[in-house]
């Protein structure tokens, strides 16, 4: 019994047109479902914390404190409600004689995130972009 011999060569071929088109598929699918980023209206600066007690020329800063309750003062005036037209007028009136002042923003920590981003959003309308966020550097805790 020759099992080598006589037999003809049998080529395997691959049908790879149903893979190709699963493959497009689910490009198609992804690029019909992939949602972009739209960037952030509102450049911040984010404060950094530390110990350094260096004091140098500031520019005149617009200070915007946010109360616990939803309260905003400009400059330690207290603004008669917490509307975003009274924050917007109060805002536009202290920036009136700055070129691009720069916007401090006090908030409580137990403020809603709703009103933080409500002075942000009046800011941006403003034309107001250079804002940063007060802190509080915690106590060193390797002090006795």
């Amino acid at each position: 019994m020759n099992f080598t011999g006589n037999t003809p060569d049998d080529h395997i071929d691959i049908n790879v047109t149903s893979l190709i088109d699963v493959v497009l598929l689910l490009l198609i699918f992804f690029m019909v479902s992939t949602t972009f980023l739209n960037p952030s209206h509102i450049n911040l600066t984010l404060p950094k914390a530390s110990n350094s007690s260096t004091e140098r020329e500031k520019p005149r800063t617009i200070e915007v404190s946010v109360d616990k309750e939803g309260r905003y003062a400009v400059n330690g005036q207290m603004l008669v409600n917490s509307q975003p037209a009274t924050l917007k007028r109060a805002l536009g009136e202290a920036a009136r004689d700055l070129k691009e002042p720069p916007i401090v923003v006090q908030a409580d920590a137990q403020a809603t995130h709703q009103s933080v981003i409500r002075v942000l959003d009046v800011a941006s309308q403003l034309g107001l972009v250079h804002i940063s966020f007060a802190t509080e550097t915690p106590p060193d805790q390797s002090e006795p």
